[in-house]
Parts: C-alpha cells; structure tokens; sequence
C-alpha cells in the first residue's frame, strides 16, 4: 500500500512538474508589465510638382547639316512650347549626344561582311520641372502635334512630386503614434490594467503609393512618382509599462 501510494506522489509531482515547465517555456519571451502596438498614420494627397522629360534627334550623312536640323528642331519645340504657356526658365536642354550610325552588311551566303556608315545621329533631352501641374499635364499629352511641324518628339510619362514632404511625414507620425496610443489604452482597459510610461517608439518605413493604385508595400520604402495623387502612410511601434 505504501509503494502504492508513493507512486501516485510521485506521477502527481510528476504532472505538477511538467505543467510548471511548459508554461515557463511558453513564456519563455514575454516581458511581464507591457504591451507593444502599432498604430498607423495615413493621408491622401495631390502633387505639386510635374517633371516631364523628352527627347528629339536628327541624322544626317554630314554632320553640320545633322547639327543644324536638331537646331531647327530646337527652335520650333522651343516656339511650341512658349505658346502653350511654358516659361523659358522652366525649359532645361542637355547637351547634344553625337552618335555614328552603321548598319552590318552579308554577302550572298549570309556571312558577315562589315558595316557600312549611314550617318551621324544627333539627339538632345529636354526637361521641364513645373508647379502649374494642370498647364504641364495638358502640353504632355498634346505635344504630337509637332508631328505636323516636321519634329518627332519622344515624350516620356510626366513624374509627380509633393513639394512639402517632411512637413506631411512628421504629420503622418503624429497620426500613427496617437492611433498607437489608442490601441494601447484599449489594450490595457479590457485587461484590467493601467497603462503607464512610454518606454519605446520606433518608426516605420514611410510609403507612398498611388490612390487606388494597389501597389505593394516594400520593406525598403515605397516613393510613387507616376501618380498625380497619392497615399502616404507610416508605422509606429510604441511599447508601454502596465501596471
């Protein structure tokens, strides 16, 4: 009977053990007395900067006729351009880029017998940085019409930009901390605590994307400039005592 109840100790104490230790394993990484949260800022806003950008060429078997048709070329997109409103200020042109057409010549087998020169090709980029977006918009998506002026003009997709950023990222903060502030006084609330000092905060990435856009975050942050009106957003992580 002894032994008996001995071995009944013994596989209680046992079950007793094993439970005490699971539960220290469990909670082998929880800090007693705090609560960490992250709240999340965001705001929807409208750009006030355009950058659009393109480009024009011309080629030519001798090359001061080639560098005088880009210059005529220049002066008609220039005379386009001061007629749509644009200031001359406004109008950046890069220097001419130079470049030695050739084409590659076979012979009756197929073979390859060369290159034969074709004529120099010329080419220089012109940007317009703007805050009249609606004025720079509109010219962007009408400039063919220099096809009827003889110009080929390669228009890029005009880029947006917002002009007061680090004013709108220390509003986004504001937003994400009190929003992490309510989640932790909620938190605390239900759990029949009180929530005391701020110990930690960490900021997260700050991302803009696109309104509607359905754009994926990224780790390294996300800078939207194809969009005219975007989405900024940021993370806080708070970690408060409770008591």
């Amino acid at each position: 009977m002894k032994n008996y109840s001995n071995a009944i100790i013994f596989g209680l104490a046992i079950i007793i053990s094993s439970f005490f230790l699971g539960k220290a394993f469990t909670d082998r990484n929880k800090k007693d007395g705090e609560i960490e949260v992250t709240g999340l800022g965001t705001t929807d806003f409208s750009s006030d900067l355009i950058v659009w950008e393109g480009r024009f060429g011309s080629v030519n078997t001798d090359l001061r006729q080639a560098y005088l048709s880009l210059e005529q070329k220049k002066a008609t997109i220039n005379d386009y351009l001061t007629k749509k409103g644009i200031k001359t200020g406004e109008i950046i042109y890069s220097a001419v880029a130079t470049n030695q057409k050739t084409k590659q010549l076979y012979n009756a087998s197929g073979e390859y017998a060369g290159e034969e020169f074709v004529g120099y090709e010329l080419s220089q980029s012109i940007e317009i940085k703007s805050k009249e977006v609606d004025k720079i918009e509109k010219v962007s998506r009408e400039i063919t019409e220099l096809l009827n002026q003889g110009v080929e003009f390669y228009s890029q997709a005009p880029r947006y930009y917002y002009t007061k950023l680090a004013d709108l990222k220390i509003e986004m903060i504001s937003k994400a901390t009190e929003d992490a502030r309510l989640r932790a006084e909620n938190i605390s609330k239900y759990s029949g605590g009180d929530l005391s000092n701020l110990e930690s905060a960490k900021m997260g990435i700050f991302q803009i994307t696109g309104q509607n856009s359905g754009e994926d975050y990224s780790w390294g942050g996300t800078f939207n400039t194809s969009s005219r009106d975007k989405t900024a957003s940021i993370t806080m992580k708070l970690v408060y005592k409770v008591d």
